[in-house]
């Protein structure tokens, strides 16, 4: 039986603010309404996405931009960071393998004249000219899948940059890290934002599945998380093993982030328009994710318990509306809910 056209818009419209929020630059022209063969293939994505995320729960990829060089002296002290110090095999964009402290100080030497002169050092704020980035996986995952799934990342992410990789696989999870030269050669700068992050996040998890890999590349909010990213020194000094002291997770007051009732929104509306489907794999998709939210509820109330809490004067500060005047949306679902998905 065919999947009525009105389902499959209610995914697409509602699947794309979960996996696809629009955060990027206003187009001056509309994008076009998807109809026909199209809507059913990007509902069909959606259906992949939510069961990667709510059934079988796919490992998260991990991208981040950890630094960057501001003169030649702190790009070659990379390179020898994450070679460990010409030990580990470093490969440039061009597929070169190399080995030994001797072949850092040249590659940086030919940094420094690949465009626009690098010099030894850099006064405080002047624009980097490399930036350091880590793709990482959890523990278990090939090596050798995550090395090959970054290296086809780069090619397609960093082109017209010279960039060199290593593999770090003696650690608790596989990782690369990669230092690419900010001016490509073509004479434009790299300079990553949000978006780009999660455009980088989304290519290396399509990267893993194309080597059997199952990943994913969702956002914090849609799964129901939000938490505040670990600073540099405290990146490097667990991966050195060095790290001795947790973080505080003190805070003045426990809060619901904006964005966590947009997402609750967002899967009652998948969960409602899927129970409703004629189509009994799309009606076990929809138990799972009323599941799904249940479980993003108890986690905010047990977290929220939890949580210290330093005494406020409520006569004194009052709390502030939302932005939109409304009560924030739970994390939870009515009864009614969970019956149709039944």
């Amino acid at each position: 039986m065919a999947i009525p056209d009105n389902l499959n818009g209610i995914l697409i419209t509602w699947g794309d603010r979960l996996f696809y929020p629009s955060n990027r630059v206003v187009k001056v022209k509309p994008s076009p309404r998807l109809s026909g063969d199209a809507a059913r293939q990007r509902a069909a994505v959606i259906r992949q996405r939510i069961a990667a995320t709510v059934v079988r729960r796919a490992p998260q990829v991990m991208v981040k931009v950890t630094g960057g060089g501001r003169g030649l002296r702190a790009i070659a002290a990379h390179f020898r960071y994450i070679s460990k110090n010409g030990r580990l095999e470093i490969e440039d964009q061009r597929g070169e393998i190399m080995r030994g402290k001797g072949v850092l100080h040249d590659l940086a030497e030919e940094w420094r004249f690949s465009g626009s002169y690098i010099p030894d050092g850099a006064e405080p704020g002047h624009r980097r000219e490399a930036f350091n980035i880590m793709l990482s996986m959890p523990r278990g995952t090939d090596p050798l899948a995550v090395q090959r799934a970054a290296r086809e990342f780069a090619q397609v992410e960093l082109r017209d940059h010279k960039y060199v990789m290593v593999l770090h696989d003696h650690q608790a999870n596989p990782h690369v890290h990669i230092s690419v030269r900010a001016e490509s050669t073509l004479g434009k700068r790299l300079n990553p934002r949000k978006t780009d992050l999660h455009r980088w996040r989304e290519t290396f998890a399509d990267k893993l599945r194309g080597y059997g890999v199952d990943a994913e590349a969702t956002r914090q909010s849609t799964r129901g998380q939000h938490r505040r990213p670990d600073r540099l020194w405290r990146l490097k000094a667990r991966e050195e093993d060095r790290l001795r002291t947790a973080r505080s997770t003190e805070y003045s007051e426990p809060r619901v982030h904006p964005s966590q009732a947009k997402v609750a929104e967002a899967w009652l509306q998948v969960g409602r328009a899927l129970a409703g489907s004629n189509e009994s794999t799309d009606r076990e998709l929809a138990t799972h994710i009323f599941r799904f939210i249940s479980e993003i509820g108890a986690r905010k109330a047990t977290e929220q318990s939890r949580a210290p809490v330093h005494r406020v004067d409520r006569q004194q500060q009052p709390s502030a509306p939302s932005p939109s005047g409304k009560a924030p949306l739970p994390l939870m679902i009515r009864p009614d809910d969970r019956a149709q998905a039944r």
